[in-house]
């Protein structure tokens, strides 16, 4: 019997872990677009290290907000954990789409994303002017809002019925469940469920179902003061421990262990600042 609730995980931002981690800022806005999971604002502390990604389904736009040199990327999700560039005591603006989901601004395929990093300005027409004012807006407050003038109103995606419901599938079941269970609960072919799945998201529903699955353990991790990892590997759905650890460790770039201590002593939790407003649907 599973003890965490379904319903929290599938609802629960996924923010990167060693972001909030590296930051001497982090703040959080949750958003009511259905593509849209939050908005987030990050100062990178000057005792920044280990700064990775780490592979949570979803694509971000990032947005530095320096004087002499801002930028604008957007960020498809990793396979695994992976170096990223973010500079000491530089501000980010960033938008983080709920998972599997690809704005519908870019002009790019979805495999062109996956592990990758685009210049925002070069994928789509739409964000010069979003640039041009979102650099201009100190408070996460204001930048959302520009986010919402320029590029909301086109950041749904026409995903496929198919793929819609797999990802509602994956994450109501946190990433326990085989493409053969998909494809009874669907009624399609594994085949057509992976070719579809991965066109629409660029990644395939194996990957997928992987990266969920280490995401519902970090939020038992985080959210849990007493974890047994023994108990959390069988609640998802792992072999054993030892495979859960491999994952994870693959994954997140450290031991289930490292991490929970890394998040106590660095205060996780009360870094991250939650904002009582919520971006409306644009």
């Amino acid at each position: 019997m599973k003890k965490t609730h379904i319903s929290t995980f599938a609802s629960a931002p996924f923010e990167q872990p060693w972001f909030v981690l590296n930051s001497s800022n982090y703040s959080v806005i949750a958003s009511a677009h259905p593509a849209i999971s939050h908005f987030y604002a990050l100062d990178v502390a000057q005792s920044a290290n280990m700064m990775l990604a780490i592979p949570d389904g979803c694509v971000d736009i990032v947005v530095d907000c320096d004087s002499t040199q801002p930028s604008a990327r957007v960020c498809g999700t990793p396979l695994q954990a992976r170096q990223v560039e973010l500079l000491e005591n530089h501000h980010y603006f960033g938008v983080r789409f709920t998972p599997g989901v690809i704005p519908g601004f870019i002009n790019a395929l979805a495999e062109e994303l996956t592990g990758q990093e685009l210049n925002l300005l070069e994928v789509t027409p739409l964000a010069q002017r979003f640039f041009e004012e979102v650099i201009k807006t100190p408070l996460l407050s204001e930048q959302m809002q520009v986010f919402n003038s320029y590029l909301a109103p086109a950041a749904l995606h026409k995903t496929a019925d198919l793929t819609a419901a797999v990802i509602q599938t994956v994450l109501q079941h946190k990433g326990d469940i085989r493409v053969q269970q998909l494809e009874q609960l669907s009624g399609y072919t594994t085949r057509t469920i992976h070719r579809q799945f991965t066109q629409d998201t660029g990644m395939t529903p194996k990957a997928f179902c992987r990266i969920i699955r280490c995401q519902a353990a970090l939020h038992s991790i985080n959210s849990e003061q007493d974890v047994s990892f023994s108990e959390l590997a069988m609640e998802l759905g792992f072999t054993d421990q030892s495979h859960f650890l491999r994952d994870f460790k693959k994954l997140v770039s450290t031991t289930p262990h490292d991490y929970q201590q890394r998040i106590i002593r660095g205060a996780y939790t009360q870094r991250i600042k939650q904002s009582r407003e919520t971006a409306v649907h644009a």
